[in-house]
């Protein structure tokens, strides 16, 4: 199966259907026992992912809003609520992995049981503030989407025989675009403006001072990155931050994660592993790395303001998620979107005036701004349509988990 455009959220049966029908499209490779596996605390078994987005939907769409509607299972609002506190309380997360009940198949009964309530009342038509949280719970389940491949590729990656999550075709390999894409700064607009769904961490849109820049026209290559690494770069304390520092002697990091020391180097990818291709971009590296390497080659991290001023003048043409791939093109960058996502420079903080959504919802996005980085793009595990210009997405500078790459910036 393909994802295409057509599998962004829509508000009606169909768009609804062909959202979570991707979800189980990527769960199908995965036995149940992989589906229950929590690798590290930031893992969620895919099983989880599952059961976690149509419990949204139970949630907040179906019991407030569907009359007569009974849940599958009252014990599914412990077990499945991730982090919203007002809703109550909920099983922690770092011990997903021991959830052996419900299994599996259970949670495909529960799906269905959500998906039979929820075609019933898209059928006879839904007030507009029961239609926006439908379009959030779809824009939501993509994200898991692209979490489950995500945390289905390190639980793969733990397993000795180094199984693949399925066998896929290499992406075709694109043209380069060489030098810097250079812009004069100025006073201008950052954040979204409307005309569409957006989360509220992109909003207000509000206006910043940026001094004369440039981006790279190109995503950072495993091909640089190895020459890096043969210039001692993992062990020069004077290229790294302190926490950074710290992080690779704790961890014992000399290469991006999913590397290994094999003749030369393999990397392990959802099609299993192979050779590294110095063509491709690098990705699974963390910021810290991302900005030890900008300061190794005398440039730095661009701020989520200068990635999307540029962005505003370029397709999204880069590489989504098509299952028959998986993975980042070789010589990836003629666009700005897709193939891998970017470190910023900038920390996840709320823009000027920044409200959060009324209600529970409001805890999705505004309480996790502390500590975490910006990324800006999508990845080759982004579903189609689901990424835009003022897109935030955000992690701690310590993952390396998320398909995580660079671009520079002068």
């Amino acid at each position: 199966m393909r994802a295409t455009q057509e599998t962004a959220p829509v508000v009606t049966p169909t768009g609804y259907g062909s959202v979570r029908a991707l979800t189980e499209a990527l769960a199908a490779p995965l036995s149940p026992e992989d589906q229950t596996v929590q690798s590290m605390p930031d893992v969620s078994p895919t099983k989880w992912h599952r059961a976690h987005v149509t419990w949204f939907f139970e949630t907040f769409v179906l019991q407030p809003h569907a009359p007569g509607y009974g849940p599958f299972d009252q014990a599914f609002a412990y077990l499945f609520n991730s982090y919203y506190e007002a809703v109550g309380p909920r099983h922690e997360r770092s011990q997903r992995g021991l959830l052996t009940r419900p299994g599996a198949a259970e949670v495909g009964e529960y799906r269905a049981h959500v998906d039979a309530a929820m075609a019933d009342l898209l059928a006879g038509g839904v007030a507009p503030e029961v239609a926006d949280l439908i379009e959030l719970g779809l824009h939501h389940e993509q994200q898991h989407q692209e979490l489950l491949l995500m945390d289905a590729k390190h639980v793969l990656s733990v397993n000795p025989l180094r199984p693949a999550y399925r066998r896929s075709s290499r992406a075709p390999t694109v043209t380069v675009p060489d030098g810097w894409l250079e812009h004069d700064g100025g006073l201008l607009d950052v954040g979204a403006d409307g005309g569409g769904f957006v989360y509220d961490n992109e909003t207000p849109r509000h206006r910043q001072w940026l001094e004369p820049f440039a981006i790279a026209a190109s995503l950072v290559t495993c091909g640089d990155w190895l020459e890096f690494m043969a210039d001692d770069g993992y062990h020069r304390p004077e290229l790294w931050l302190s926490d950074g520092w710290a992080a690779i002697c704790a961890n014992g990091w000399d290469a991006p994660a999913y590397w290994e020391p094999v003749d030369g180097w393999m990397v392990f990818t959802l099609a299993g592993r192979r050779r590294v291709d110095p063509a491709e971009p690098v990705c699974h590296v963390s910021y810290y790395e991302a900005d030890a390497y900008a300061r190794w080659a005398g440039a730095r991290l661009p701020t989520e303001a200068e990635w999307e001023v540029v962005a505003a003048d370029q397709a999204q043409a880069g590489a989504f998620l098509d299952v028959e791939v998986l993975h980042p093109r070789a010589s990836a960058g003629s666009s700005l979107y897709g193939d891998v996502w970017q470190w910023t420079a900038s920390p996840y903080t709320p823009y000027p005036g920044f409200t959060p959504a009324p209600g529970a919802v409001g805890e999705y996005n505004g309480k996790f701004m502390v500590d975490q980085h910006v990324l800006r793009g999508g990845s080759c595990l982004t579903p189609p349509g689901h990424v835009r210009r003022t897109y935030r997405n955000f992690f701690p500078a310590r993952a390396r988990w998320a398909m995580s790459g660079v671009r520079l910036a002068r």
